[in-house]
Protein backbone atom coordinates (compact mmCIF):
# COMPACT_ATOMS: atom_id res chain seq x y z
CA UNK A 1 0.00 0.00 0.00
CA UNK A 2 1.35 3.13 -1.15
CA UNK A 3 0.29 4.95 2.17
CA UNK A 4 2.83 2.87 4.37
CA UNK A 5 5.93 4.88 2.87
CA UNK A 6 8.90 3.33 2.05
CA UNK A 7 11.55 1.98 4.04
CA UNK A 8 15.18 3.84 3.97
CA UNK A 9 17.69 1.93 2.28
CA UNK A 10 21.32 2.91 0.79
CA UNK A 11 22.97 6.01 2.00
CA UNK A 12 20.11 7.10 3.75
CA UNK A 13 20.27 4.43 6.20
CA UNK A 14 23.81 4.28 6.71
CA UNK A 15 23.23 7.73 7.72
CA UNK A 16 20.84 6.71 10.33
CA UNK A 17 23.43 4.07 11.79
CA UNK A 18 25.87 6.55 12.26
CA UNK A 19 23.43 7.97 14.48
CA UNK A 20 24.18 8.02 18.45
CA UNK A 21 20.47 7.06 18.70
CA UNK A 22 20.32 3.69 16.52
CA UNK A 23 20.80 0.49 18.31
CA UNK A 24 21.90 -1.59 15.74
CA UNK A 25 18.38 -2.85 13.88
CA UNK A 26 16.23 0.28 14.99
CA UNK A 27 16.15 3.95 17.00
CA UNK A 28 15.79 4.45 20.58
CA UNK A 29 14.83 6.81 23.56
CA UNK A 30 18.02 7.98 24.65
CA UNK A 31 16.99 8.72 28.75
CA UNK A 32 14.94 6.40 30.91
CA UNK A 33 11.76 6.47 30.92
CA UNK A 34 11.09 9.10 34.81
CA UNK A 35 9.12 7.08 37.64
CA UNK A 36 5.32 7.57 37.53
CA UNK A 37 4.73 8.75 33.70
CA UNK A 38 2.80 4.92 33.29
CA UNK A 39 0.46 3.92 35.30
CA UNK A 40 0.98 0.30 36.23
CA UNK A 41 -2.40 -0.55 37.15
CA UNK A 42 -4.04 0.31 33.97
CA UNK A 43 -3.89 -1.75 31.13
CA UNK A 44 -3.50 -0.89 27.49
CA UNK A 45 -6.86 0.11 26.18
CA UNK A 46 -8.01 -2.87 23.01
CA UNK A 47 -9.76 -2.86 20.31
CA UNK A 48 -12.96 -2.61 21.48
CA UNK A 49 -12.33 -0.21 24.17
CA UNK A 50 -11.43 2.46 21.04
CA UNK A 51 -14.46 1.16 19.40
CA UNK A 52 -16.99 1.38 22.50
CA UNK A 53 -15.43 2.88 25.28
CA UNK A 54 -15.23 6.48 26.02
CA UNK A 55 -17.84 8.87 26.57
CA UNK A 56 -18.14 12.61 24.43
CA UNK A 57 -14.74 11.37 22.28
CA UNK A 58 -16.26 13.39 19.30
CA UNK A 59 -18.45 16.91 19.74
CA UNK A 60 -21.88 16.93 18.38
CA UNK A 61 -21.55 19.96 16.72
CA UNK A 62 -18.41 21.57 14.51
CA UNK A 63 -16.10 23.80 15.82
CA UNK A 64 -16.23 27.83 15.14
CA UNK A 65 -13.66 28.34 12.07
CA UNK A 66 -12.18 31.71 11.59
CA UNK A 67 -11.23 32.62 7.69
CA UNK A 68 -7.78 34.13 8.39
CA UNK A 69 -7.09 34.53 4.58
CA UNK A 70 -7.39 38.35 4.93
CA UNK A 71 -5.45 38.46 7.96
CA UNK A 72 -2.66 36.37 6.47
CA UNK A 73 -2.31 39.24 3.21
CA UNK A 74 -0.93 41.36 5.98
CA UNK A 75 2.45 41.53 8.04
CA UNK A 76 1.97 41.05 11.61
CA UNK A 77 3.35 43.82 13.97
CA UNK A 78 5.24 41.46 16.45
CA UNK A 79 7.16 39.55 13.68
CA UNK A 80 5.44 36.23 15.04
CA UNK A 81 2.11 34.92 14.22
CA UNK A 82 0.67 31.73 14.80
CA UNK A 83 -2.51 29.95 12.86
CA UNK A 84 -3.72 26.68 14.35
CA UNK A 85 -4.98 24.82 11.54
CA UNK A 86 -6.42 21.70 13.88
CA UNK A 87 -4.24 18.48 15.65
CA UNK A 88 -0.69 19.73 14.96
CA UNK A 89 -0.62 21.66 12.00
CA UNK A 90 -0.38 25.16 12.31
CA UNK A 91 1.04 27.94 10.40
CA UNK A 92 4.02 30.03 11.80
CA UNK A 93 5.29 33.15 10.59
CA UNK A 94 7.76 34.06 11.98
CA UNK A 95 9.82 37.57 10.60
CA UNK A 96 8.50 36.91 6.91
CA UNK A 97 8.75 33.66 6.74
CA UNK A 98 5.92 31.22 7.07
CA UNK A 99 6.49 27.49 8.12
CA UNK A 100 4.02 24.98 7.93
CA UNK A 101 4.22 22.05 11.13
CA UNK A 102 3.13 18.56 10.60
CA UNK A 103 0.25 19.16 7.55
CA UNK A 104 -2.50 17.14 7.89
CA UNK A 105 -5.38 17.77 5.81
CA UNK A 106 -6.50 14.15 4.98
CA UNK A 107 -9.67 12.42 6.01
CA UNK A 108 -8.39 9.85 8.60
CA UNK A 109 -4.71 9.42 10.32
CA UNK A 110 -4.53 5.74 8.94
CA UNK A 111 -3.32 4.26 5.80
CA UNK A 112 -7.32 3.10 4.33
CA UNK A 113 -9.83 5.46 3.32
CA UNK A 114 -12.11 3.58 3.91
CA UNK A 115 -10.97 2.93 8.20
CA UNK A 116 -9.16 4.20 10.94
CA UNK A 117 -9.48 7.47 13.24
CA UNK A 118 -11.80 9.80 10.91
CA UNK A 119 -11.17 13.32 11.58
CA UNK A 120 -14.25 15.17 13.04
CA UNK A 121 -13.37 18.37 12.12
CA UNK A 122 -12.10 19.85 9.16
CA UNK A 123 -9.47 22.17 8.23
CA UNK A 124 -9.86 26.12 8.61
CA UNK A 125 -8.82 26.53 5.04
CA UNK A 126 -8.52 24.06 2.56
CA UNK A 127 -5.09 23.44 1.27
CA UNK A 128 -5.23 24.82 -2.39
CA UNK A 129 -6.04 28.29 -0.38
CA UNK A 130 -2.90 28.42 1.55
CA UNK A 131 -0.56 31.07 1.19
CA UNK A 132 3.05 30.16 -0.04
CA UNK A 133 4.67 28.32 1.98
CA UNK A 134 8.71 29.08 3.12
CA UNK A 135 9.19 25.53 5.04
CA UNK A 136 7.58 22.46 5.81
CA UNK A 137 8.46 20.66 9.15
CA UNK A 138 7.42 16.97 9.60
CA UNK A 139 8.65 15.70 13.28
CA UNK A 140 8.37 11.70 12.68
CA UNK A 141 6.03 9.17 10.31
CA UNK A 142 2.73 8.81 12.58
CA UNK A 143 -0.05 8.83 9.62
CA UNK A 144 -1.66 12.01 11.96
CA UNK A 145 1.86 14.13 11.36
CA UNK A 146 2.97 12.55 7.88
CA UNK A 147 -0.33 12.50 5.72
CA UNK A 148 -0.03 11.03 2.43
CA UNK A 149 -2.69 12.84 0.47
CA UNK A 150 -1.71 15.86 1.73
CA UNK A 151 1.69 15.38 0.95
CA UNK A 152 1.25 14.25 -2.86
CA UNK A 153 -0.61 17.56 -3.53
CA UNK A 154 2.19 19.62 -1.85
CA UNK A 155 5.36 17.61 -3.81
CA UNK A 156 4.71 19.44 -6.76
CA UNK A 157 5.41 22.58 -4.60
CA UNK A 158 8.84 23.82 -4.53
CA UNK A 159 8.69 24.23 -0.80
CA UNK A 160 11.60 22.65 1.30
CA UNK A 161 10.39 19.48 4.03
CA UNK A 162 12.78 19.75 7.16
CA UNK A 163 11.98 16.03 9.17
CA UNK A 164 14.11 13.84 11.30
CA UNK A 165 15.90 10.67 9.84
CA UNK A 166 14.89 8.35 7.66
CA UNK A 167 11.42 10.18 7.49
CA UNK A 168 12.60 11.12 3.65
CA UNK A 169 12.53 7.88 2.22
CA UNK A 170 8.39 8.20 2.96
CA UNK A 171 7.98 11.79 1.63
CA UNK A 172 10.31 10.17 -1.57
CA UNK A 173 8.02 7.81 -1.63
CA UNK A 174 5.01 10.00 -1.64
CA UNK A 175 6.74 12.17 -4.76
CA UNK A 176 8.76 14.81 -2.54
CA UNK A 177 11.98 14.60 -4.86
CA UNK A 178 14.98 14.07 -2.71
CA UNK A 179 16.54 17.51 -3.43
CA UNK A 180 13.99 19.41 -1.18
CA UNK A 181 14.40 16.82 1.36
CA UNK A 182 16.90 17.67 4.79
CA UNK A 183 16.92 14.81 7.52
CA UNK A 184 18.26 15.41 10.81
CA UNK A 185 19.31 13.82 13.73
CA UNK A 186 18.82 15.52 17.24
CA UNK A 187 21.13 18.72 17.59
CA UNK A 188 21.50 19.06 14.03
CA UNK A 189 20.12 22.13 11.87
CA UNK A 190 18.91 23.05 8.87
CA UNK A 191 19.41 26.96 7.49
CA UNK A 192 16.89 28.08 5.07
CA UNK A 193 19.00 29.33 1.80
CA UNK A 194 19.74 33.11 1.48
CA UNK A 195 17.60 32.94 4.73
CA UNK A 196 18.05 34.27 8.70
CA UNK A 197 15.65 30.88 9.30
CA UNK A 198 16.80 27.51 10.63
CA UNK A 199 15.24 24.86 11.91
CA UNK A 200 16.93 22.28 14.57
CA UNK A 201 15.96 18.90 15.54
CA UNK A 202 15.67 18.10 19.04
CA UNK A 203 14.52 15.39 21.72
CA UNK A 204 11.58 14.16 21.92
CA UNK A 205 10.20 10.67 23.91
CA UNK A 206 7.96 8.82 21.14
CA UNK A 207 8.39 5.87 18.50
CA UNK A 208 8.05 5.63 15.10
CA UNK A 209 6.44 3.55 12.39
CA UNK A 210 3.52 3.09 9.61
CA UNK A 211 3.11 -0.41 9.26
CA UNK A 212 4.17 -4.10 10.02
CA UNK A 213 7.76 -4.81 11.13
CA UNK A 214 8.79 -0.78 10.67
CA UNK A 215 8.40 0.02 14.26
CA UNK A 216 11.23 2.53 15.53
CA UNK A 217 12.90 2.37 12.15
CA UNK A 218 12.63 6.48 11.10
CA UNK A 219 13.58 8.69 14.14
CA UNK A 220 11.17 11.36 15.74
CA UNK A 221 11.78 14.69 16.78
CA UNK A 222 10.91 17.67 18.42
CA UNK A 223 11.49 20.98 16.31
CA UNK A 224 12.83 24.34 17.56
CA UNK A 225 12.49 27.19 14.13
CA UNK A 226 14.65 30.02 14.66
CA UNK A 227 14.62 33.57 12.85
CA UNK A 228 16.60 36.19 13.61
CA UNK A 229 14.05 37.99 16.03
CA UNK A 230 11.98 35.14 17.53
CA UNK A 231 12.41 31.19 18.44
CA UNK A 232 9.31 29.17 18.72
CA UNK A 233 9.23 25.09 20.10
CA UNK A 234 7.36 22.50 18.24
CA UNK A 235 6.82 19.47 20.46
CA UNK A 236 5.62 16.94 17.96
CA UNK A 237 4.74 13.79 19.45
CA UNK A 238 6.09 13.14 23.34
CA UNK A 239 6.22 11.79 26.83
CA UNK A 240 7.90 14.37 29.68
CA UNK A 241 11.51 13.88 29.65
CA UNK A 242 14.26 15.80 31.77
CA UNK A 243 15.58 16.61 28.07
CA UNK A 244 13.66 19.43 28.16
CA UNK A 245 15.74 21.59 30.47
CA UNK A 246 19.16 20.69 28.02
CA UNK A 247 16.66 21.60 25.02
CA UNK A 248 15.89 25.17 27.11
CA UNK A 249 19.92 25.65 27.38
CA UNK A 250 20.89 24.91 24.02
CA UNK A 251 18.26 26.51 22.58
CA UNK A 252 15.87 29.06 24.47
CA UNK A 253 14.45 30.93 24.98
CA UNK A 254 11.27 30.84 23.31
CA UNK A 255 8.41 33.05 22.35
CA UNK A 256 6.24 30.15 21.43
CA UNK A 257 6.12 26.51 22.44
CA UNK A 258 3.43 24.38 20.96
CA UNK A 259 2.63 21.41 23.03
CA UNK A 260 0.72 18.56 22.76
CA UNK A 261 -2.02 18.13 25.28
CA UNK A 262 -4.65 15.39 23.31
CA UNK A 263 -5.17 11.79 22.71
CA UNK A 264 -3.38 11.28 26.07
CA UNK A 265 -4.21 7.92 28.06
CA UNK A 266 -2.63 6.94 31.15
CA UNK A 267 -0.98 3.41 29.77
CA UNK A 268 0.76 5.89 27.45
CA UNK A 269 1.54 8.41 29.51
CA UNK A 270 5.59 7.66 28.67
CA UNK A 271 5.15 8.47 24.67
CA UNK A 272 2.26 10.87 25.25
CA UNK A 273 2.58 14.43 27.41
CA UNK A 274 -1.32 14.97 28.36
CA UNK A 275 -2.30 18.26 29.18
CA UNK A 276 -0.41 18.08 33.66
CA UNK A 277 3.27 16.86 31.58
CA UNK A 278 2.60 19.42 29.20
CA UNK A 279 2.44 21.90 31.68
CA UNK A 280 5.48 20.83 33.47
CA UNK A 281 7.59 20.26 29.69
CA UNK A 282 6.34 23.84 29.80
CA UNK A 283 8.49 25.01 32.74
CA UNK A 284 11.22 23.10 31.86
CA UNK A 285 11.37 24.75 28.47
CA UNK A 286 11.76 28.15 30.12
CA UNK A 287 8.03 29.42 29.73
CA UNK A 288 6.48 31.72 27.24
CA UNK A 289 3.37 31.89 25.00
CA UNK A 290 2.16 28.08 25.26
CA UNK A 291 -0.17 27.03 22.59
CA UNK A 292 -1.67 23.54 23.05
CA UNK A 293 -1.70 21.41 20.01
CA UNK A 294 -2.51 17.44 18.80
CA UNK A 295 -6.29 18.09 19.77
CA UNK A 296 -9.67 18.72 18.73
CA UNK A 297 -9.15 17.14 14.91
CA UNK A 298 -9.66 13.56 15.40
CA UNK A 299 -10.40 11.00 17.81
CA UNK A 300 -7.26 8.93 19.17
CA UNK A 301 -7.93 8.42 23.09
CA UNK A 302 -10.69 7.28 25.15
CA UNK A 303 -11.36 10.49 26.69
CA UNK A 304 -14.14 13.23 26.20
CA UNK A 305 -12.87 15.54 23.09
CA UNK A 306 -12.63 18.83 24.91
CA UNK A 307 -11.37 17.20 28.20
CA UNK A 308 -7.58 18.45 26.84
CA UNK A 309 -8.80 21.93 26.21
CA UNK A 310 -10.67 22.42 29.74
CA UNK A 311 -7.74 20.47 31.73
CA UNK A 312 -4.83 22.52 30.44
CA UNK A 313 -6.88 26.06 31.22
CA UNK A 314 -7.67 24.92 34.88
CA UNK A 315 -3.85 23.96 35.17
CA UNK A 316 -2.96 27.50 33.20
CA UNK A 317 -5.42 29.41 35.80
CA UNK A 318 -3.86 28.12 38.89
CA UNK A 319 -0.10 27.99 37.30
CA UNK A 320 -0.54 31.74 35.61
CA UNK A 321 0.81 30.50 32.76
CA UNK A 322 0.81 32.25 29.28
CA UNK A 323 -1.57 30.37 27.71
CA UNK A 324 -2.91 30.88 23.83
CA UNK A 325 -6.06 28.89 22.41
CA UNK A 326 -6.96 30.20 19.47
CA UNK A 327 -10.05 28.97 17.50
CA UNK A 328 -9.98 26.82 14.40
CA UNK A 329 -8.24 29.74 11.54
CA UNK A 330 -7.13 32.45 14.43
CA UNK A 331 -4.35 33.87 13.76
CA UNK A 332 -3.07 35.26 16.93
CA UNK A 333 0.71 37.08 17.80
CA UNK A 334 1.18 35.09 20.87
CA UNK A 335 3.50 38.05 22.32
CA UNK A 336 0.49 40.26 22.14
CA UNK A 337 -2.18 37.75 23.50
CA UNK A 338 -2.95 37.55 27.04
CA UNK A 339 -6.45 36.31 27.35
CA UNK A 340 -7.99 32.85 26.22
CA UNK A 341 -11.68 32.56 25.41
CA UNK A 342 -13.04 29.37 26.28
CA UNK A 343 -14.59 29.11 22.89
CA UNK A 344 -14.82 25.00 22.85
CA UNK A 345 -17.62 25.82 25.45
CA UNK A 346 -19.75 27.15 23.21
CA UNK A 347 -19.38 24.01 20.61
CA UNK A 348 -22.18 21.73 22.45
CA UNK A 349 -25.02 24.50 23.57
CA UNK A 350 -25.92 26.24 20.82
CA UNK A 351 -29.60 25.51 20.25
CA UNK A 352 -29.08 23.69 16.44
CA UNK A 353 -26.59 20.83 17.10
CA UNK A 354 -25.83 19.64 13.93
CA UNK A 355 -23.38 16.59 13.06
CA UNK A 356 -19.48 17.37 12.99
CA UNK A 357 -18.05 18.93 9.58
CA UNK A 358 -16.73 16.49 7.33
CA UNK A 359 -16.39 18.56 4.29
CA UNK A 360 -14.45 21.81 3.76
CA UNK A 361 -16.01 24.68 4.23
CA UNK A 362 -17.01 27.25 1.87
CA UNK A 363 -13.67 29.76 1.24
CA UNK A 364 -13.48 32.56 -1.47
CA UNK A 365 -11.56 32.04 -4.82
CA UNK A 366 -7.25 31.55 -3.98
CA UNK A 367 -6.06 34.59 -3.04
CA UNK A 368 -3.19 36.85 -3.89
CA UNK A 369 -0.47 36.82 -1.68
CA UNK A 370 2.21 39.67 -1.69
CA UNK A 371 2.43 41.29 2.14
CA UNK A 372 0.50 44.47 2.12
Amino acid sequence: MRTFGKKPAGARLERMQDSPLWTGEKFRNLHPIPEGLRDPAIGMPSIRDFIFGGERRVPSAPFPVLNPLELWRKKSSSGLRATWLGHSTVLIEIDGFRVLTDPVWGPRASPSRLAGPKRFQSAPVALKHMPPIDLVVISHDHYDHLDYPTIRQMAHLNIPFVTSLGVGAHLEAFGVPASRITELDWWETYTLPNADLSVTAAPSQHFSGRGLGDRNQTLWSSMVIKSARHAVFFSGDTGLTTQYEEIRQRLGPFDLIMLEVGAFHPAWGDIHLGPENAATAHALLGGGAFLPVHWGTFNLALHAWDYPAETIHAIAQKQNLQLVMPRLGEAIEPTLTDKVETWWRDVETSPVLRPPQTEEPALPATMPWPLD
